[in-house]
């Protein structure tokens, strides 16, 4: 594939200029507004697609692979949806490295892009450190052998610039108004890229990171096993600035499904455990918050990914 080709398919991918929706029958009276930016409108179905672009991109633009080269990453299935996808587009091939803990259709989104998805076996014991430091050491292996590119979500500089736009676009879409950004906490890279997008519209408002109760390792220094996809991992994000973020908090994910089987049945919006987390997070701020009060959060990425699991059983 000649350099103009995949500079084509790159520009003309459909990525960003998302919906940003406000909620009302999950938000009690007296609460402020709560905003859902619903990433899931993007090509693979979640805001990951914001970080593949950046990734294959600058990794393009740099030389750091040429068509036909072969990206890796460890993956619980939306980057690597992402990847794979934007893999696809370029002409460049994608080793996931993944594991059955994560849903069964991530794992198959991925192999439709034509992925190779190598997956590790949790033995049962959901999403832990320790699952998830096997498969960051098998992804690491791999993207050592000649022809291959470790892609490197939890450190790689392209990443943050390119959730930038995600911050940008609910200034733009808010007018300005907004007291409170939540999200929940993988690699930090989409809150803190909003969040420079946010100062880059001239908006400076408090940040909250969010993480499972069930893995509480920032507020408690304590990983464990949960079930939320993507956050939770175990070890401090290298891209959250805890400078920047006014405080981490805690959610339950029982309280995180239940807000999905919510969102779905009362807003019309079929959302993943991480979003439904997010709203949790988020109605609790604009409760403590009050009237006149604006929170926004992410809508990560669409439930259509959960179905095969017990999320809307």
């Amino acid at each position: 594939m000649a350099d103009d080709d995949w500079r084509a398919a790159l520009d003309a991918v459909a990525v960003g200029s998302t919906p940003l929706v406000r909620l009302r029958r999950v938000v009690p009276d007296g609460a402020g507004e709560v905003w859902l930016k619903l990433e899931s409108g993007n090509p693979s179905g979640s805001y990951k697609d914001r970080l593949a672009v950046a990734i294959v991109r600058g990794a393009l633009d740099r030389g750091d692979v040429a068509p036909g080269d072969r990206l890796v990453e460890y993956t619980g299935g939306s980057t690597g949806t992402a990847l794979a996808h934007v893999a696809a587009l370029t002409g460049l091939r994608f080793t996931a490295v993944s594991s059955d803990a994560f849903a069964p259709v991530k794992l198959r989104s991925m192999a439709a892009y034509g992925a190779e998805v190598l997956v590790e076996p949790s033995h049962g014991g959901g999403i832990t450190p320790d699952l998830i430091a096997r498969v960051r050491d098998r992804a690491y292996a791999l993207g050592a052998e000649p022809g291959s590119w470790y892609t490197d979500q939890f450190g790689n500089a392209d990443i943050r610039p390119g959730y930038a736009p995600m911050g940008t676009e609910i200034a733009e879409a808010l007018d300005g108004r907004l007291d409170v950004v939540c999200a929940g906490v993988g690699t930090g890279g989409a809150l803190m890229g909003a969040l420079d997008g946010l100062d880059a519209a001239g908006l400076a408002p408090d940040a909250v990171g969010l993480e499972p109760a069930q893995s509480p390792f920032l507020t408690t220094g304590a990983g464990g096993s949960h079930r939320v996809e993507g956050i939770g991992l175990g070890f401090t994000p290298p891209f959250l600035d805890r400078d920047r973020v006014a405080e981490v908090r805690a959610v339950d994910q029982a309280d995180a499904i239940a807000m999905c089987r919510r969102l779905a049945a009362e807003e019309g919006l079929l959302c993943g455990p991480s979003t439904g987390l997010n709203v949790v997070a988020a109605v609790g701020l604009a409760v403590e918050r009050g009237p006149g009060s604006v929170v926004a959060t992410f809508g990560v990425d669409t439930g259509a990914k959960y179905l095969d699991g017990d999320l809307f059983a």
